[in-house]
């Protein structure tokens, strides 16, 4: 013990724990994240470019903006969608999120 401890009746200072023992909750938590929500969000953008990629002449859509249509014409970057007789829209490949078959199978 030193002097000052004597003096100052404080009890002896214990070691300082390993500094890897330290950031061990930070990755802990680091890691969790990554399998609970960064690695899952991955999986679905891969599906979801995927699907965009495989559009066909006839499959049913629904757009970001909660348009349903059928697919006319497919594109590079767009897509024009029949959403009616007689009226087309064209959209970005982007902006369809779902097969209107995944939409009734999630209901």
């Amino acid at each position: 013990m030193t002097l000052l401890n004597l003096l100052l009746n404080l009890p002896p200072q214990q070691a300082a724990p390993a500094a890897w023992m330290q950031f061990l909750p930070f990755v802990l938590i680091i890691v969790v994240f990554y399998f609970f929500m960064i690695r899952p969000q991955m999986k679905r953008q891969k599906e979801l470019r995927k699907y965009r990629e495989g559009l066909k002449k006839g499959d049913k859509v629904i757009t970001t903006g909660g348009i349903y249509g059928k697919v006319f014409d497919v594109k590079d970057e767009h897509v024009v969608v029949e959403i009616a007789d007689n009226v087309k829209i064209k959209i970005d490949k982007a902006a369809i999120i779902m097969d209107m078959s995944d939409a009734a199978a999630k209901r």
